[in-house]
């Protein structure tokens, strides 16, 4: 099978009889199979893909196929799709079914996009590098002996490896765009807001937001475009008119940007000194090229690591107390009474990372440090917004490192809890500020693992966030022909 880049090449393809959507169903399963030592596929359903892969190809001959025709897609294990199992990468959802599609899987099988199956990441979408899964960590497809990132890290090792054409994942604070970095591959984070929820597992409900992982920014423009918009089951799925963002990426693309970069990010002494030559060298190229870069300054950069925590850890302590081994999941036996019950179904179901998030979360908001730890943070996360939009007010995009090294090795980060959260120093900032972001390939780095850079734009402004990615895109692959 060819190494396809975008879904244009793929319906082309498709169009000229050179392939048939079975026959990239088939191909695609057979290089999972293969590549089963990545564990980043939780399970996949080949006959009910080839189904619907039948049902596309019979619409394609008819010229009635939808806009994702030839589309071959993974999702997260935390997105729900009616009558396939969902387990959030936990033992305390074991063996439950979902009963709901979520929106997003809805509109892309609309669409005509074959859904392949569902994909590992860390419990509860917590972690940093997909080692908290409790089906086994996930591994790099590019040196399996390095993390994929997380907590979509299945998504990203499944679309690195081809053994998809493009998945979901869902980004709480980054957990779209790291993986991405650490894949090489395209992560887009919509505004929250822009993609509905319903259907998705909540971590953090005022952060989470489904995203996605593709090999090019014009596939990333096409999938927001389906998904994107209002819907009735989900409050905060904004209604926001959806425009066409694949027309708007490419009149963007087409004009001289304003782009801000983040001095506090390329100064940060955690970053890793070739990353740092590799965005200076990106910004005089682009500078070059006629765009307009501007040296900015967000000096609350270092409360967006603590800030995040304490918020997402607060919302998580919430969300999670509804797994209490009584409705569904698992259960503990032999419980003496029902408050034995819970407390033996929690232990027993939750993880490590994930049990120590609920208690970090429990603790901010009990009596007596709610005012001096919650209260505090969301007034940080109020200064966040309203600094970051002052920001954008005189630049198109701000531009940041996606994540301050590469793909780390397994086991490397895993015992210290501090180290791995600072993996996502420069991706919180925009869950907290609730504003689009995405993440494209850099370069390489002497280890011979994928860079990245990342750009962030305004609330619902995601044509030109998109164009801008693409501009740099053409710029990044221009220089290296």
């Amino acid at each position: 099978m060819n190494a396809y880049q975008t879904l244009a090449e793929i319906q082309r393809d498709l169009a000229e009889g050179a392939c048939t959507v079975p026959s990239l169903v088939e191909s695609y399963v057979q290089t999972a199979a293969a590549r089963a030592s990545l564990n980043a596929w939780l399970e996949w359903d080949e006959a009910a893909a080839l189904e619907q892969a039948a049902g596309v190809q019979a619409r394609i001959g008819r010229g009635t196929a939808g806009p994702l025709a030839g589309l071959v897609l993974g999702i997260k294990d935390v997105i729900c799709y009616r009558g396939r199992r969902l387990s959030a990468a936990s033992r305390i959802l074991e063996g439950f079914e979902s009963q709901i599609t979520a929106t997003a899987v809805e509109r892309l099988a609309a669409a005509d996009a074959v859904i392949l199956g569902r994909l590992n990441c860390d419990e509860f979408a917590m972690g940093s590098s997909n080692e908290n899964s409790a089906f086994g960590a996930v591994r790099n497809p590019l040196d399996e002996s390095r993390v994929p990132g997380g907590s979509s890290g299945g998504s990203a090792a499944a679309v690195a490896a081809r053994t998809c054409h493009a998945a979901l994942g869902s980004d709480t604070g980054g957990s779209v765009r790291q993986p991405a970095a650490f894949c090489g591959l395209v992560g887009l984070k919509p505004t929250y807001g822009r993609i509905s929820r319903w259907g998705l597992i909540a971590y953090g409900s005022s952060f989470d937001q489904i995203g996605t992982l593709t090999h090019s920014v014009e596939d990333a423009a096409r999938l927001l475009h389906v998904m994107a918009g209002p819907d009735g089951r989900d409050t905060t799925a904004s209604p926001e008119p959806v425009p066409d963002y694949p027309a708007q990426m490419q009149a963007f693309a087409d004009r001289p940007l304003r782009i801000g970069y983040v001095q506090e990010t390329l100064d940060s002494p955690g970053l890793d000194p070739e990353i740092r030559a590799q965005m200076q060298a990106l910004m005089g190229r682009l500078q070059a090229a006629g765009h307009t870069l501007r040296e900015v300054h967000f000096p609350l950069m270092p409360y967006v690591v603590p800030c995040y925590y304490i918020l997402t850890t607060a919302e998580a302590s919430s969300n999670l107390a509804r797994y209490d081994g009584i409705r569904y999941g698992h259960r503990a036996q032999d419980a003496a009474s029902i408050d034995a019950l819970y407390r033996r179904s929690r232990t027993e179901g939750f993880g490590a990372e994930v049990q120590r998030r609920i208690l970090l979360g429990s603790f901010v908001l009990s009596s007596g440090y709610y005012d001096a730890y919650y209260r505090q943070a969301m007034k940080v996360r109020r200064l966040i917004r309203t600094h970051t939009l002052e920001l954008l007010q005189d630049c198109d995009v701000l531009l940041t490192p996606t994540a301050p090294g590469t793909a780390f090795r397994l086991g490397e980060k895993s015992g210290d809890p501090i180290a791995m959260y600072l993996s996502d120093i420069y991706t919180v900032h925009a869950n907290l500020a609730g504003i689009p972001a995405i993440s494209l390939p850099l370069g390489l780095h002497s280890d011979g693992l994928p860079t990245a850079v990342q750009l962030m734009g305004r609330p619902f402004e995601e044509g030109l966030l998109l164009g801008s990615a693409r501009k740099i895109e053409q710029t990044l692959k221009n220089s290296l022909m």
